[in-house]
């Protein structure tokens, strides 16, 4: 199978991630500096959504980076472990959900047929 390359979003959150750990910050902490919610971070953070420029520039003033910093593709062993986990997680993501949209779906499918 071949390997998935990291879409801008992906990319995106891997570095404002391992940014935000380098300069010591939680999600809240980060959040509350760029002036936004912990809760939008965290779903930037795992690439559900996608901020505007003019928030990517908020993100990158509060790490103390430039912006284009969130968008780096240097490889480093940090990140080359960091991007392996995120694909790994992704694939355990997408296989669990697969089956258990399987299971519920046998599931409903057992339940009309004991109906009938």
């Amino acid at each position: 199978m071949p390997k998935k390359k990291l879409g801008i979003r992906e990319l995106l959150a891997l570095n404002l991630k391992l940014n935000r750990q380098k300069c010591g910050l939680t999600q809240e902490k980060l959040a509350e500096k760029a002036g936004i919610s912990s809760n939008y971070l965290s779903m930037v953070e795992i690439s559900k959504k996608f901020p505007t420029p003019e928030m990517l520039d908020r993100l990158a003033e509060a790490l103390e980076i430039d912006t284009i910093q969130l968008f780096d593709v240097s490889p480093s062993p940090k990140n080359e472990l960091e991007k392996l986990r995120q694909e790994i997680k992704n694939d355990i993501e997408n296989s669990l959900g697969e089956k258990l949209e399987q299971s519920i779906a046998d599931a409903i499918e057992k339940a009309l047929a004991a109906k009938k």
